[in-house]
């Protein structure tokens, strides 16, 4: 998915890398960690509606799917390559192809939206937009839950971040490395938005977040 409401951006930033995503997310953001903290927070119940956004080739999924398989669980993202690898990778869950901006689901359709490394793609209106869909398909008392990458937490981190700017643009970025996605999001009409706690990695450092459509 991308800034944009008709086009995305492909895995690594080309076609032709998409095959390598997985492995390359694997060894460089501690991939296993990262994603059984957001699960974690996320904490998902029998019962529960939940779409994962931009859900790549569907390893987040998959982790909700076994922690919790009571769970009603959606993926959806704008590449159909990655959503046949999410496929080939959990052949029992649901994937969509759609972008962010324009999600074809129903008014309070979700109970939590999940979405991992996916923001920092998004321009500041292009983030907006998505978000608004976030709160257009959450149900009262819905929850947001992002794992993205955050502000630095010391000049090493900042350096190793350069490397995703430069792949993903420093516009896009920029919100990321400020701090604002909790007013972002906010903006969006989410209440109570806040980082929960982060990691470091070989790329930067990753933020998780949280918010609620109250």
């Amino acid at each position: 998915m991308s800034g944009g409401r008709t086009r995305y951006v492909p895995a690594l930033g080309l076609h032709s890398l998409t095959r390598f995503y997985d492995p390359v997310v694997a060894a460089t953001t501690r991939e296993r960690t990262f994603k059984a903290r957001l699960v974690d927070q996320l904490a998902p119940r029998p019962g529960q509606r939940i779409l994962d956004l931009a859900c790549g080739t569907g390893t987040l999924a998959r982790a909700i799917a076994e922690r919790e398989p009571g769970v009603d669980l959606v993926g959806v993202d704008g590449d159909a390559e990655m959503l046949a690898r999410a496929r080939a990778k959990a052949p029992g869950l649901r994937f969509d192809v759609a972008m962010a901006q324009d999600l074809p689901y129903e008014d309070e359709s979700f109970d939590a939206v999940v979405t991992s490394l996916f923001l920092h793609h998004l321009t500041r209106n292009a983030k907006r937009a998505a978000l608004d869909e976030v709160a257009r398909v959450l149900r009262r008392g819905g929850e947001l839950h992002v794992a993205d990458w955050g502000p630095p937490s010391d000049p090493l981190m900042a350096i190793a971040f350069t490397g995703i700017r430069l792949l993903d643009g420093f516009e896009p970025t920029r919100d990321n490395v400020r701090g604002e996605l909790p007013a972002i999001i906010e903006s969006a009409g989410l209440s109570g938005a806040r980082e929960r706690g982060h990691l470091r990695t070989m790329f930067g450092t990753l933020a998780f977040y949280s918010a609620s459509w109250t």
